[in-house]
């Protein structure tokens, strides 16, 4: 039972988190002490505002949820994808300021839904936000939102993941940053995970949201931060991030985002 699974990992995250009187290493010192223990950046009440917006429309969209597995579309509406779907606040601002922190400028995103979170990581004007979105309906919300918000440095790329992120993949530059938050099922986290991978720079990012989400997510979490390639690594509970430059000499912390 999900529940209970995420209480149990819950409460083992908070018996192993530590603070940084445990952080020896400088690289993760600073990440520590200007990123996650720090009041957020100011809020986006534009965006904000759009994310009331959306949590109180009763447009019914046809829904594909490739992410959860089911087979058929469903009828359902912006505002209840808005209020189970939508990355809350705090965490779309840290996604937000991680962008800015790692001084990223090509950004994949899997999983764009409604478009918000894009809107937060687009914020960082020069940086160029690729975005995936399988379903049909969500997508052309998401793109709305885009115009709305005129940000002209998102690409959506609209279709199964399955396809069109191997297409992406083939001519692309060096990517910096990933927010994987499209399937939380194991054998795809996986196989996203080894395909960006190949993309992505020494220095480069990756995100993966609800890594205690289920017990899967969890294994697919423990299988991925022990990884060769994985240098380094931060278990934030509700997201993991991932860090692939060799000089970091293969250090995981556990902590809690403020």
């Amino acid at each position: 039972m999900a529940s209970y699974h995420q209480a149990k990992s819950l409460v083992s995250h908070w018996l192993l988190e530590v603070d940084d009187h445990s952080i020896h290493s400088p690289f993760f010192y600073d990440l520590y002490t200007k990123l996650i223990n720090r009041k957020r950046s100011d809020v986006l009440p534009a965006l904000e505002d759009l994310r009331r917006d959306l949590e109180a429309n009763r447009t019914i969209l046809s829904v594909e949820d490739f992410g959860t597995g089911a087979q058929k579309p469903q009828k359902r509406t912006i505002r209840e994808i808005a209020q189970s779907s939508l990355t809350p606040e705090k965490w779309a601002l840290f996604y937000h300021d991680l962008v800015h922190y790692t001084k990223a400028m090509r950004v994949v995103e899997l999983g764009t839904s409604l478009g918000l979170t894009t809107l937060f990581l687009a914020h960082k004007k020069e940086a160029h936000i690729y975005t995936f979105e399988g379903c049909h309906d969500i997508a052309n919300v998401a793109l709305t939102n885009f115009e709305w918000a005129n940000r002209k440095n998102i690409t959506l790329i609209e279709g199964p993941l399955e396809k069109t992120l191997h297409r992406f993949l083939e001519p692309t530059d060096k990517i910096d940053f990933v927010l994987m938050d499209a399937n939380h099922r194991y054998v795809p986290t996986l196989e996203y995970y080894r395909m960006l991978t190949r993309r992505l720079k020494s220095s480069g990012v990756m995100v993966i949201d609800d890594i205690h989400r289920s017990e899967e997510m969890e294994k697919a979490w423990k299988e991925i931060k022990t990884d060769t390639l994985v240098y380094g690594s931060v278990d934030l509970y509700r997201c993991g991030i991932l860090f692939f430059d060799p000089s970091l000499n293969k250090q995981h912390y556990i902590w809690s985002l403020r």
